[in-house]
């Protein structure tokens, strides 16, 4: 169990020092309610990687848990 909260601790420096590092200069636009999503892509808990264009026209819902995993 300790051994896998230092990992996963560990990774997430490693994740938050590769965004700094790769901050972009100008700012991301901004999305307001009935705006078109862009494409973006994102890795699922089942590991699998989830592309936007591939799920057009299917229901979509994504879950969001900034702090599950953090223990506090």
């Amino acid at each position: 169990m300790l051994l896998r909260r230092v990992a996963t601790t560990i990774a997430a420096v490693l994740v938050g020092v590769f965004n700094v590092a790769t901050r972009r200069s100008e700012p991301l636009p901004q999305l307001h309610p009935g705006d078109v999503a862009p494409d973006f892509e994102l890795q699922g808990s089942d590991g699998h990687l989830y592309r936007l264009k591939d799920l057009a026209g299917q229901p979509l819902v994504i879950a969001w848990f900034p702090k599950a995993f953090t223990g506090g």
